[in-house]
């Protein structure tokens, strides 16, 4: 029993002393202790100053009366009354006199300090404060004594006046003078290391060079501390281990001082640096000489003057869909609202506000809960709010970035067509400065959902089949075709489906990139994808090689050089488009080519941002082995269409949601951790046709832009090359197999087949060079590059077709 009250003892104890640990060391106490200091050092400065007026009048009232004497004297004229009168006496004659307003300044670093308003460096502050409080206390009595003697005031307080009194009786006036003159100069070479430089110079410079230099010596010497704290500093009432609690949340200020022009001082009385001739610096400024003069006689180069009358396309190609009544249907919005709180109310979850934002094809009810709801409560509850509104594709934000709210976002019963035409037309768009702007649609709050692929700076799309895939892909193109010139941007379109961007082929020689012997612009075959991909690296090293001659970082900057006749064509170098290249089933490739397909993106995915080469490739298949780490690690803009399942959406966006869109052109947008719910905008096939025809219509290039010549390696000629053209009869069941049993293994085929290790070895070499098994790991098993029978067959089907 005993040993039980002795826990319970303790146990209040440390409660009890844990909860006093917390109000000394919690930020209301600072805020609070800090903003009592701060008044009463702004109280005690106004009875210092009030005493410089009224000190004589109130001296013969309060003489005699301590600072604990809590009666009123009548007839006080101090503004700060009879206490100020007394604390101002004390602190003027019998302490530092009128330095005692340095002290008081600490006092408000302190404060300021507590209530996190500035940050100081209290130690630093201290011995400035206190040194300058003692040297000026003895300054102020030695030189002005005198003239206060029949006065009531001390200037420099009784500590000044006999320390200056004991200073002239030991050494003398000219001893005192100099003494004082040498502490000044020493705390000035303590405070600033530009004084002992400036007393250096000072009988060379010139009167106006010396005050340039003074006031450059005599800043920033009470300035907060802009540098890291010193380790031993401790803060004021704040113990080391002291953690924020969420009731006290605490205030981070952070104030960044504008950039001040550089403006470099004369350096007289100095030996001035002479630089050594640079023969190449020579050599820069004459070929600058000779680019103004180039500039001045031609004018800057104009990439688009071979195609000078060129027009982009009109708003008359895009069609205006009829969107019939556009007004907000009030009794829909007013009926899920009920429904949502009716809901909520039914497992006790109460709510203070409701707020709809009703957008093209969904509407966001933001709520707030009542205190002391959990947000995991309502985010549970999404399957049942989506019941009680009979809707599909609620989405539940909790809680929503930026704001103190929960998101809600239910479909709308009549969704509206976003069409292309008010995208391209709107201000937003048309006033646009991106590099290559793509108009994707418009949000909830209907507003012009627009990027810049230049600082994407490569997107992945996916999505199931018919969720929106391809037209947001000819979406991406129109806004790109609406806003750049053929001279300043080439395509490069993959089709591995062979009828989704051949509407595109009557651009070719507009805005069309392609190998120099490919007959089709878009390309369609596999080898010729690995070819033109292999050969768009090939283009990558070429650009590089031209920006290190150049001296540049990037494109723009190299092209920028370019128009200002800086760079010699005569040297190789030429104005360089924006190159994106486009792919529409990556997972197409991926299961026919493997590693000769993604080797080469991830290659351009991580070093083409720099020289303008961009990438937007497609998939219906968002698996793990079509996107794989190396591919989302180089691809950090995702858009997301529709999935089917969870899993799907995880690989997308490494989370959940695009499992919840309602599909028809719904996606989400993710980028960093941004995620932002996008109606994608709606571009019919015939309105492509009609931007296509009327861009081949105009005059073009004698040809499309070639990239450089890739041949390929001749592997096939090598001794130990695999011929799949010469398959093991067993190829197909070996191949089954492995697919079925997901094992690699030689030594799984000797068993199964009851063959030898010769024959086993060759199938797996073959299995190897068609891309279903990875390559040789040692003693452990290979890697099963094919996941299901169905990609299987049509993997098989392919090199029984060769």
């Amino acid at each position: 029993m005993a040993k039980g009250n002795t826990r319970h003892t303790k146990k209040n104890t440390d409660t009890s002393a844990g909860s006093l640990k917390t109000f000394f060391t919690g930020n209301t106490t600072h805020y609070i202790t800090g903003l009592i200091l701060l008044m009463l050092a702004i109280y005690a400065s106004f009875a210092l100053i009030s005493f410089l007026f009224t000190g004589a009048a109130d001296q013969s009232r309060i003489e005699g009366l301590s600072l604990f004497y809590f009666g009123s004297v009548d007839g006080i004229t101090n503004w700060t009354g009879t206490r100020g009168a007394i604390l101002s006496s004390l602190l003027m004659n019998d302490g530092f006199g009128v330095s005692t307003l340095f002290l008081l300044l600490f006092v408000v670093f302190i404060a300021l300090r507590l209530m996190k308003a500035r940050y100081f460096n209290l130690f630093r502050n201290f011995i400035i404060c206190t040194l300058l409080t003692i040297w000026s206390s003895v300054t102020l009595s030695f030189f002005f004594g005198s003239f206060f003697a029949d006065t009531a005031l001390y200037i420099g307080g009784k500590h000044g006046l006999i320390i200056s009194k004991s200073l002239i009786n030991d050494i003398g006036l000219p001893g005192t003078f100099l003494l004082l003159l040498f502490v000044f100069i020493v705390l000035m070479t303590v405070l600033n290391a530009n004084t002992i430089s400036f007393l250096q110079n000072l009988t060379k410079r010139s009167p106006r060079e010396s005050r340039i230099e003074a006031q450059k010596v005599s800043t920033n010497i009470l300035e907060p501390d802009t540098d890291e704290e010193d380790e031993e500093e401790d803060d004021i009432l704040i113990e080391p281990d002291a953690v924020p609690t969420a009731e006290t949340p605490e205030e981070f200020v952070i104030e960044v001082p504008p950039d001040e022009p550089y403006t470099p001082q004369p350096q007289s009385g100095r030996p001035s640096f002479v630089p050594p001739v640079d023969h190449n610096n020579r050599q820069q400024d004459s070929e600058e000489d000779i680019s103004s003069d180039l500039v001045q006689q031609f004018g800057l180069y104009d990439p688009t003057l071979e195609l000078a009358h060129y027009e982009l396309p009109s708003l008359d190609l895009l069609q205006k869909y009829d969107l019939g009544n556009t007004q907000v249907n009030d009794e829909e919005q007013r009926d899920n609202k009920t429904r949502i709180k009716q809901t909520l109310a039914n497992y006790n979850i109460e709510i203070k506000t409701i707020k709809a934002t009703v957008g093209p094809t969904i509407t966001l009810y933001e709520i707030v809960p009542q205190d002391g709801v959990r947000i995991s409560k309502i985010r549970n509850l999404e399957d049942d709010i989506a019941l009680s509104l009979a809707a599909i594709g609620i989405r539940i934000i909790a809680p929503m970035p930026g704001k103190g709210t929960i998101g809600i976002e239910v479909p709308n019963k009549e969704p509206k067509i976003v069409s292309m035409h008010s995208i391209i037309g709107s201000r937003k768009f048309q006033e646009s400065t991106f590099d290559l702007p793509i108009a994707l649609g418009k949000t909830i709050t209907n507003e012009v959902f627009m990027v810049d692929l230049c600082k994407m700076p490569h997107l992945l799309v996916a999505g199931a089949t018919g969720q929106g895939k391809s037209v947001g892909l000819n979406a991406a193109i129109t806004s790109l075709l609406y806003k750049k010139h053929p001279a300043e941007l080439k395509f490069v379109l993959i089709d591995p489906k062979m009828v989704e961007f051949s509407i595109y082929s009557v651009i070719e020689k507009h805005f069309l990139a392609k190998l120099p012997d490919s007959e089709n612009p878009i390309i369609t075959d596999f080898t010729k994808v690995i070819y033109t991909l292999n050969s768009l690296t090939k283009e990558m090293d070429d650009r590089y090689a031209l920006l290190q001659k150049a001296g540049s970082r990037n494109v723009k900057e190299y092209n920028e050089k370019f128009i200002n006749r800086r760079l010699n064509p005569e040297k190789g170098h030429k104005y360089m488009p924006y190159i994106v290249v486009i792919i529409d089933e990556f997972g197409d490739l991926i299961m026919t080519a493997g590693k000769e397909i993604e080797l080469p993106i991830a290659r351009i995915a991580q070093k083409a941002r720099a020289i303008g080469i961009h990438m937007i490739i497609a998939t219906q298949r968002p698996t793990t082995n079509i996107i794989t780490g190396t591919i989302k690690a180089n691809f950090p803009a995702r858009v997301a269409f529709r999935v089917t399942s969870m899993i799907d959406s995880r690989t997308i966006l490494d989370g959940p949601g695009a499992n919840q869109l309602i599909g028809r052109g719904d996606l989400l947008f993710f980028q960093g951790s941004d995620m932002t719910r996008v109606q994608c905008a709606f571009v019919d096939t015939p309105e492509v046709d009609k931007i296509s025809k009327f861009i081949g219509n105009q005059p073009g290039y004698p040809t499309a832009f070639e990239l450089p010549e890739y041949t390929g390696d001749e592997s096939d000629d090598k001794p130990g090359s695999v011929d799949l053209s010469n398959l093991d009869p067993m190829f197909d069941d070996a191949a089954r197999l492995i697919v079925s049993m997901q094992q690699g293994s030689t030594s799984l085929l000797q068993r199964k087949f009851e063959i030898g290790f010769n024959r086993a070895g060759r199938l797996m070499d073959q299995l190897e060079a068609a891309n279903i098994v990875g390559a040789g790991r040692g003693s452990k098993a290979r890697e099963v590059l094919i996941v299901d029978e169905v990609h299987l067959e049509q993997i098989l089907n392919n090199l029984h077709q060769r």
